[in-house]
């Protein structure tokens, strides 16, 4: 979406309505039903072609969640010692 596509929907909103992001996701591949998730905009990054910041994938965000979950729960094994 471009910026003044942005600009001409919110056009016709209140000027002190919030603003939300919402990701309507498949909850299934076999599936019609969906899941949304709705978030509330708090501030705008400025954002420029240049950027070259490195972009994981998924797999190893998802390595690094498990990592940190399994660090968790073996500091709250080592509490309940």
């Amino acid at each position: 979406m471009r910026v003044r596509e942005l600009i001409d929907i919110l056009k016709d909103q209140p000027p002190d309505a919030e603003v939300e992001l919402a990701v309507v996701a498949p909850v299934d591949e076999q599936s019609d039903d969906i899941t949304v998730d709705r978030y509330g905009v708090e501030g705008m990054l400025p954002w420029t072609d240049d950027d070259s910041d490195e972009v994981e994938s998924e797999d190893e965000d998802e390595d690094e969640d498990e990592d940190e979950l399994e660090s968790e729960d073996e500091d709250h094994d080592e509490d309940d010692d």
